[in-house]
């Protein structure tokens, strides 16, 4: 039987997947049939009855189940009694649609009469005027007059706090539940619903705190009216008066696509600002959805704490210089410890950036000591070569595949993965989680396996060696090593939870030998479409930062470097000693992070960074670099997609990009010329770094169609998520595409002797100690604390109840923090949240 149906909208035949429905088929055609409850991301439930249609199907003989025929030779066509409703009746061959006859018309206009007969005439005072869906289909459909008695008007609250971020005017809604199931089929967090019956239905907030979700935003999104709103955007601009420019999201490996709504306003200065962030499409990377810590978290692009010109110490204090000064401090301090120089990056700066810083310690000052500030996830030399393959997409993983979730919590960590490997395992992916302690992800696994502390490197080595083995035993292990070597696909993500930098590196390659191993029709999983591993890396571009060589042993491309230098710890110490005396610092904190005590025995300091930090404050130079809003460039996500950003808004102050930054350093430093363009630095990265090879600008910008089909004018289908116009990136080929790539020798798995207490770090979203998100005040009352999870046992021996404030003494520092005693940790084990990061498993004092 064919997969494939043909139908006729509208005398206009189509040819559409078996089981969809018919407003999707319709589409397809540009025939655009008008809805408010239904969104091609959710169940259809025919509540609002907009999308009624005329369907006909084919007549058959009951006896011989021919198709009976009309004299001309067309199929005679039964269309029933009534309208049907477009997004509930799926297409079957030979079916009919008509949209566009007087009862379909009398029906719309009908419904739109109903709509409003207690909805407010507040178009020029709403945030959706412009693009919203109600407003334009009253255009299209409504009769201009209404039959009721405004008398009879339902009067009710219009500024309704659900919680922080998302504000709720009950006359405005029109009780389409898109909101109430998004967050309960999409994203598992039903914490809205329905209340009271009738014309006095409202939507109210489940939860404590209100509206707790990470994904609120995305109502607003799709809500087809006014009725939900943001609380950084609602009444601050006009649809019209906005620009959209493409950006990534600033925080997350995932790589959401994102679109800022820019506009020039006077209370700014005439500069261009930031009205809001909204989804762009991108089917492989994000969908159409994005979490709040993205949509929201933007603000420090704007912040008024900026670091706006330079400065130079001048008798013991920094003072504003020119950048000529600035420069040519930075090339004397430089050049006069040349023999004795490291640099340090983050991993949220652009590729561009990370090119050329590497090239600047490497080349310019013919340095190795070179290393990713605060690394907390090794592996990027693995990925390298059996990473998700080029072409993949999480999305078509179902019945049949296979995902491994190890020593990670992705819905805090990169919650857009969370929610497509959720989905994945809706579908019928087999889903395994290992981890030390409970996470959310669990829900939806067929196979959970907690670990005891410290032995996460043995338990999935134990799972290695029980897929090695050809057995139909009913062990647990046993089976979910033959679910994951056998499934028709394999995705791994690995993370660095309770695990030292070290430990994530022997992780990765027990993982890859597990996508090396061959199934039951000896083939590895590695190298195929839709297989690979994954690192869940902390940040937005550490993929990039691998890429680029921002490593002591690596040079761009992962070529070996003959003589490796000295990573982080090994650099901060030896500029204590002296034996490093200049530090050139790309957006790294590594004193505010408490890695580094002060500049110890430097000669020369040189910060590069956005805001005024506890590093930046002992430096000699610190250098005002752009935000990622500001200009463009590209990040790499952990995917490998390698995905641009363009420039949205003003040049905060004098600061300018950290690669012309860097080049001109270069430039002082006797490096020649630098390139005058960020496309430029691409270029001449695309020929250094082979992965990248075929890549440059215009080719990142590149769009296809996708579906589906949002973003157009038919705001009322997709909702306001922006089709991309902007570029979908590329993906660059992991080795195991071409050839497989011998199995890794493992270092030791052995289970370490432990005694007392042990603490590991816990992943939030909205961790109060990261100086990018506390910038956003619409954010702040979100901003997690530093809270300790004990199990009850050891709350008990400690004396210590739910809710006290404790001191948690662990690797020198004293932190103060909550106590948590909700049994979402074992025994002999403490969980600590909204820190500053503590690296792999510490031992630790709790105490009041």
């Amino acid at each position: 039987m064919s997969d494939l149906v043909t139908i006729t909208v509208d005398g206009v035949e189509v040819t559409v997947p078996k089981g969809e429905l018919v407003v999707d088929a319709a589409k397809r055609i540009q025939n655009d049939i008008p809805v408010f409850c239904y969104h091609p991301k959710m169940a259809p439930v025919g509540m609002c009855r907009m999308c009624l249609v005329e369907i006909g199907l084919p007549v058959r003989d009951r006896a011989t189940g021919e198709i009976l025929r009309n004299p001309d030779g067309t199929p005679q066509l039964n269309f029933g009694k009534g309208l049907q409703t477009a997004c509930t009746v799926q297409v079957a061959p030979g079916m009919v649609v008509r949209t566009t006859t007087k009862e379909v018309d009398e029906a719309r206009a009908g419904v739109i009469e109903f709509l409003l007969t207690s909805h407010p005439l507040d178009c020029p005072i709403c945030d959706k005027g412009g693009e919203c869906p109600l407003q334009n289909l009253t255009m299209a459909h409504g009769v201009g007059t209404s039959r009721f008695d405004f008398s009879l008007k339902m009067k009710m609250d219009k500024h309704v706090p659900l919680g922080d971020l998302i504000f709720l005017d009950r006359e405005r809604c029109i009780q389409c539940a898109r909101c109430t199931r998004f967050q309960a089929e999409v994203v598992d967090d039903p914490v809205i619903g329905f209340h009271n019956r009738g014309r006095s239905l409202e939507i109210m907030t489940l939860s404590d705190p209100g509206f707790d979700s990470y994904w609120s935003g995305n109502t607003t999104d799709i809500c087809p009216v006014g009725a939900l709103t943001t609380a950084d955007f609602r009444f601050g601009a006009r649809p019209w008066e906005l620009i959209p420019v493409a950006s990534l999201d600033p925080y997350s490996p995932a790589g959401s696509n994102i679109v800022f709504s820019t506009r020039i306003e006077a209370k700014a200065g005439g500069r261009t600002v930031i009205k809001r962030i909204l989804p762009r499409q991108n089917e492989a990377v994000n969908e159409i959805w994005i979490d709040d810590r993205t949509r929201f978290g933007h603000h420090f692009a704007e912040s008024p704490n900026r670091l706006t010109k330079p400065l130079v110490r001048k008798n013991g204090q920094l003072v504003e210089a020119s950048w000529d000064e600035a420069l040519q401090a930075v090339a004397d301090g430089l050049t006069r410890n040349k023999g004795a120089a490291a640099g340090l990056s983050n991993d949220r700066v652009s590729n561009e950036a990370l090119y050329l810083f590497q090239n600047l310690i490497r080349r310019g000052l013919g340095s190795n000591h070179l290393d990713l500030s605060g690394a907390r996830l090794a592996g990027g030399d693995v990925t390298a070569k059996v990473g998700l393959s080029k072409g993949s997409n999480l999305k078509e993983l179902g019945k049949g595949d296979a995902i491994l979730v190890v020593a990670s919590d992705l819905h805090e960590e990169v919650p857009i993965w969370w929610l497509r490997v959720k989905q994945a395992a809706e579908r019928g992916a087999t889903l395994v989680v290992m981890n030390v302690r409970p996470t959310r992800l669990e829900q939806k696994a067929a196979h959970v396996f907690r670990y005891g502390a410290g032995e996460a490197l043995s338990a999935t080595h134990d799972l290695l060696n029980a897929a090695k083995v050809d057995s139909s035993g009913d062990d647990p292990l046993t089976v979910a090593a033959a679910s994951l070597v056998n499934a028709n696909n394999l995705v791994i993500f690995y993370g660095y939870e309770g695990l030292s930098y070290g430990e994530t590196d022997t992780l990765a390659r027990i993982l890859a030998n597990l996508l090396l191993l061959k199934n039951n029709e000896g083939q590895a999983h590695a190298g195929r479409v839709n297989n690979g591993l994954i690192a869940v890396w902390p940040h937005n571009n550490t993929q990039g930062a691998w890429d680029m060589g921002i490593h002591p042993a690596f040079e761009p491309g992962y070529k070996a470097v003959a003589n490796p230098g000295m990573g982080e710890a090994e650099i901060i110490a030896a500029a204590q000693t002296g034996d490093i005396r200049a530090l050139y610092l790309l957006g790294a904190d590594p004193v505010g992070d408490g890695r580094m005590a002060d500049r110890g025995k430097l000669d020369f300091l040189v910060v590069q960074e956005l805001f005024r930090t506890p590093t930046a404050k002992l430096a000699d130079v610190v250098l005002p670099a752009q935000s990622w809003a500001e200009n463009d460039g590209t990040f790499t996500n952990g995917e490998r997609r390698v995905q641009r950003y363009y420039p949205a808004i003003s040049t905060v102050g004098l600061s300018r990009p950290d690669w012309q930054i860097i080049a001109q350093v270069g430039e002082k430093l006797g490096q020649g010329k630098g390139p005058i363009a960020a496309s430029l630095v691409f270029r001449d990265m695309a020929r250094a770094v082979p992965q990248y090879k075929g890549m440059d600008y215009r080719s990142l910008a590149q769009v296809e169609k996708q579906w589906p089909d949002v973003g157009g004018a038919d705001l009322y289908y997709g909702g306001t998520s922006y089709e991309n116009k902007s570029g979908l990136g590329q993906q660059w080929a992991a080795e195991a595409e071409t050839k497989l790539p011998e199995p890794y020798t493992l270092g030791d798995t052995n289970k370490p002797e432990l005694m007392g207490l042990q603490l590991i770090y816990g992943a939030a979203l909205y961790n109060g100690t990261g100086r990018l998100i506390r910038e956003a005040e619409v954010l702040r009352p979100r901003l997690a604390q530093p809270t300790v999870l004990l199990h009850e046992t050891d709350a008990q021996t400690r004396k210590i109840n739910h809710g006290d404030t404790v001191q948690v003494n662990v690797n020198g520092l004293n932190i103060e923090a909550v106590a948590a005693v909700n049994g979402h940790v074992p025994a002999g084990l403490a969980v600590l949240r909204g820190s500053q990061f503590i690296p792999g498993l510490q031992r630790a004092a709790v105490h009041k």
